[in-house]
């Protein structure tokens, strides 16, 4: 699986609970940096693959907008999102 990342520190990676190893593929100067993790199974057809990624962002984190608490419709916890799907 490849994602897109840009400006963002990786610390971990799980899929399903599990360890995922993963690597940072070459840079490009405004597309940013291709995050490659290999899952630690085998994906059957069907199969729900829920990947939490531990990361931190900068500022120069560009696309990353973040909510505080006090933003959102809940009022308890900040919300990140990116435009950059």
């Amino acid at each position: 699986q490849v994602l897109d990342t840009k400006d963002v520190q990786v610390f971990k990676v799980t899929v399903n609970g599990q360890d995922a190893k993963f690597i940072f593929g070459e840079k490009h100067n405004f597309k940013g940096t291709p995050l490659e993790i290999t899952l630690p199974f085998e994906l059957r057809r069907g199969q729900e693959a829920i990947v939490e990624i531990s990361f931190e962002s900068s500022p120069k984190s560009s696309a990353l907008q973040w909510f505080s608490p006090e933003q959102t419709s809940g009022k308890k916890h900040p919300f990140l999102f990116s435009q950059c799907q």
